[in-house]
């Protein structure tokens, strides 16, 4: 993606609300059309893109108020998420795991905070809650070793948080904690090579004995008891409920590929033949017909699932109410219902198109492969939502190994 001086994003105007990200972002989407395939083959973001959606406000919908942030609220969060997805699958995964890390930021000390965003709220972080390094306790802080893969937004981001298993002096466990470590303490080894979501340049982050204080260290015990809720009297954002936040923002690009996916066959299908038929439009095949019209119910019913899942999240953030277990494992099943569904959705609308979606040159198949591999994220796997909400409708004990994200 290339910027240019009539770029859609209009420069030094102020960005006060979600609405106006929105726009912003709506107005780039042909842009990072444009950009998709290049940022796919380079397995990364291009500095262009990551500038124009910067620009646009995209990394600051839930940044903190008081550091120049938006704290707009899950919805506006998979919208954006959505309509970057429109564009560009690899450009909406690393804005939604960057929004997902600012939200947590929120649960750091003020002082970890005023640190990150000493420079404003358009900061890129990436992180990985799962604790795969180890922090050993030492005069005034930790120190912190291992290495965290898939760390979505890793190539640009300033910032990663890191999840750790917190030692005692004797080298016991003694809690799970994230690390919250600034680029220059830590490495980023290339080794994202996958099927899909190539641009998302997931790579892994790598801290050897980095020495993190005290303050930008994070208790997840909090998190995952919904403790902070009651503490945080100060933003209805910040008491969102920590496991439907980090499952459900992840399902904003899935809704984004799957219209662009829509768009892209219906636009097609006055113009191409149906091949070995009579049919000189696809369009005109009643089959045809049949198969775009449930792809696009199947996109609609993720977005109905998607959405009063975000509705809801919201309503007991502002209401300074955790939900019980029942309510937050359904929120599960809302996500894997848009997940199947959107993944349904597009095997239809390749099946209706033919071998011919999956030449390189055809988006149809970048989407799909970029859909694919993002709805296999550990935390969102949707067999595991489907058991963790059966188990709760039918009060059957949670054991750690189904999930401790919920």
């Amino acid at each position: 993606m290339t910027a240019t001086t009539d770029s859609p994003v209009l420069e030094n105007q102020p960005i006060e609300t979600g609405a106006a990200v929105l726009a912003n972002v709506r107005a780039l989407v042909p842009e990072l059309k444009k950009g998709e395939a290049e940022n796919e083959k380079a397995r990364r973001l291009s500095d262009d893109t990551v500038d124009a959606l910067r620009r646009a406000g995209a990394f600051r919908i839930a940044a903190p108020a008081r550091f120049g942030g938006l704290e707009t609220g899950l919805r506006t969060m998979l919208d954006v998420s959505a309509t970057v997805a429109e564009g560009d699958g690899g450009a909406s995964w690393v804005t939604t795991l960057s929004n997902i890390n600012h939200w947590a930021l929120g649960m750091f000390s003020e002082q970890a905070q005023t640190e990150v965003y000493a420079e404003g709220p358009d900061v890129i972080i990436s992180g990985v809650v799962s604790p795969t390094a180890v922090a050993k306790p030492v005069e005034g802080g930790y120190l912190v070793s291992g290495q965290w893969p898939y760390a979505s937004a890793s190539l640009h981001s300033t910032w990663c948080t890191g999840g750790v298993v917190i030692e005692d002096e004797d080298g016991s466990v003694a809690d799970q904690g994230m690390a919250l470590i600034p680029r220059s303490d830590y490495r980023v080894d290339d080794t994202w090579y996958v099927a899909g979501m190539r641009a998302s340049g997931s790579n892994t982050v790598v801290a050897e004995d980095v020495f993190v204080p005290e303050h930008r260290m994070l208790s997840m015990m909090g998190a995952f008891s919904g403790s902070y809720v009651a503490e945080r009297t100060d933003s209805a954002f910040a008491r969102s409920a920590f496991g439907p936040m980090l499952v459900m923002v992840l399902v904003g690009p899935q809704l984004g590929m799957g219209r662009a996916a829509l768009e892209l066959v219906r636009t097609k299908a006055a113009e191409k033949s149906l091949a070995y038929t009579v049919f000189d439009r696809q369009a005109d095949s009643v089959a045809f017909q049949m198969l775009v019209a449930e792809a696009a119910l199947k996109i609609d019913t993720a977005h109905l699932h998607a959405y009063r899942a975000a509705d809801d999240v919201m309503r007991w953030a502002e209401a300074a109410e955790y939900p019980d277990l029942l309510a937050r494992a359904r929120v599960r099943g809302d996500a894997a219902t848009a997940l199947r569904s959107i993944n349904e959705a597009l095997n239809t609308l390749l099946d209706a198109t033919g071998a011919g979606a999956f030449a390189d040159v055809n988006a149809l198949q970048r989407i799909w492969r970029d859909s694919n591999v993002g709805a296999r994220h550990a935390v969102m796997l949707p067999r595991v939502s489907i058991e963790t909400y059966g188990k709760a409708l039918l009060g059957v004990e949670l054991h750690d190994h189904i999930t401790p994200i919920i």
